[in-house]
């Protein structure tokens, strides 16, 4: 059996490696270009993430280094402002989280073309949505919303949209 190296299981140095563990909410910067490529169907689409674990389906962010390696899953913080969309799409591999900490969002479920389900989630409300099944996002309110999105894994694959939703065929270049 190799020798683990982890500071934890030896003697290495254990403020440091608990200071590893911490992403402060002052060490956080919004990035509103991670998702920009999707105001080309529409300025609604300007929306902010704040990574804390990991770093989403969407995007390269190796060389973020206040990101928090993600072993298991990817947590974030989305900011809508007023108006703002998460398009309609799906994570085909994994399960996707949103726990609203400011706001109002209203979260659509959808089946086809035709056929959604809204509701609207306010302070400490959540959902969870399981892998393959199509969501969206929007701020109907006059303030930003504020979210937690949590994926259940450690890099998801890069979702998909719909042949009938504005995202269908933007790309980031």
């Amino acid at each position: 059996m190799p020798i683990d190296n982890n500071p934890y299981e030896t003697d290495g140095d254990l403020a440091k490696f608990t200071d590893s563990l911490i992403a402060t909410k002052d060490s956080r910067e919004p990035d509103w270009n991670t998702l920009s490529f999707q105001e080309k169907a529409g300025a609604q689409y300007r929306r902010a993430q704040i990574r804390y674990v990991g770093s989403g389906a969407t995007g390269n962010h190796e060389n973020d280094n206040r990101i928090l390696p993600s072993g298991g899953f990817t947590l974030s913080n989305m900011l809508l402002p007023p108006g703002a969309e998460g398009p309609e799409h799906t994570h085909h591999d994994v399960e996707e989280a949103f726990f609203v900490l400011e706001g109002q969002v209203k979260v659509g479920i959808h089946r086809g073309a035709d056929e959604a389900e809204y509701r609207t989630l306010g302070y400490r409300d959540m959902i969870v949505v399981p892998a393959g099944v199509a969501r969206s996002l929007k701020n109907e309110g006059d303030t930003d919303a504020l979210f937690c999105v949590i994926i259940g894994t450690q890099k998801p694959q890069v979702p998909t949209y719909p042949a009938h939703s504005p995202m269908h065929g933007i790309t980031r270049d």
